[in-house]
């Protein structure tokens, strides 16, 4: 198909009904009838060779394929519209990665992850947080090209998840210097001293819980933390020792604001950059996982 056939009535279409996700809003908006404009979509369809939308009970979910039409789409029309205003079109090339973690996740190991591409001028890194299932929906319908978690979710024989490690982060004692100061064994520590924990389902509580009973303790709990960030902020307040990797506190510890106390062998926490498989992947993404992948 040389570019002088391609239709791009049709291609703006397409790219309102998948910015509704409607087709009834759409054709209503435009003051079309509703076949009229899945006609148009239908044509797109054949002549790009793809199906572009799917129907999952009511609702249009976009193809992989549909997926990327709307990317090429927003940049085809976001260029007219520049096009318009400049006479000249700015910005060059520009590509899109779309990236979700885990709203928990330490925002240290998000810049880790990303540092190779921060900055780049012809990219455009798209950042979003939120639950895991949330995210792992919005992966499965291509709304994220990739989702940072600390917990490989289930594979079944409905969406093919691919869980890729990325890092094993030992987890320590970390707190104020006065707490981490005293002259303690970690078994006194346990008995004594109040402790910032994650959340129960966690991984590292799980290990922290069966590391403190093999000792004989029972932890005094000062706080149960789902949230990294919380947990650092209220280690820095000195409520008690964290278990959490190194890390999350990295400027801290650097800065002397917190102290180590001691790294816990057999407990560590696991990152995973989880992708879905697609005909189309995108490369940079690629290269990330190949970078760091364990």
């Amino acid at each position: 198909m040389g570019m002088s056939e391609f239709n791009y009535r049709h291609l703006r279409y397409f790219w309102a009904v998948a910015h509704d996700g409607n087709l009834t809003r759409t054709a209503e908006r435009l003051n079309l009838s509703q076949s009229a404009v899945s006609i148009q979509i239908k044509q797109l369809e054949a002549q790009l060779g793809h199906a572009l939308f799917e129907r999952r009970g009511r609702q249009l979910i976009l193809t992989e394929a549909g997926r990327i039409a709307l990317d090429h789409a927003d940049a085809i029309f976001a260029a007219g519209r520049e096009l318009v205003g400049t006479l000249q079109q700015a910005g060059g090339n520009r590509q899109r990665v779309r990236v979700g973690a885990l709203a928990t996740l330490s925002r240290n190991f998000h810049l880790a992850f990303l540092a190779p591409v921060l900055g780049q001028p012809d990219l455009e890194i798209v950042l979003r947080s939120g639950t895991t299932e949330d995210l792992l929906q919005a992966l499965e319908t291509l709304n994220l090209d990739v989702v940072l978690i600390n917990r490989a979710p289930a594979r079944d024989g409905v969406t093919a998840f691919v869980s890729h490690r990325l890092s094993d982060q030992p987890v320590s004692l970390v707190g104020v210097p006065d707490l981490v100061s005293r002259d303690l064994t970690l078994e006194a520590r346990l008995a004594t001293q109040p402790f910032i924990l994650p959340i129960a389902e966690t991984g590292v509580r799980i290990g922290f819980d069966a590391w403190a009973e093999r000792l004989g303790q029972r932890p005094r709990i000062a706080a149960e933390v789902e949230d990294m960030a919380m947990m650092r902020l209220l280690a820095r307040a000195g409520v008690g020792l964290a278990v959490l990797p190194p890390i999350v506190v990295r400027d801290e510890l650097e800065a002397g604001v917190l102290a180590e106390v001691a790294q816990l062998d057999s407990i560590a926490e696991t990152f995973y950059a989880v992708t879905v498989k697609r005909r189309f992947p995108n490369p940079i993404i690629a290269q990330l996982i190949e970078d760091r992948a364990l």
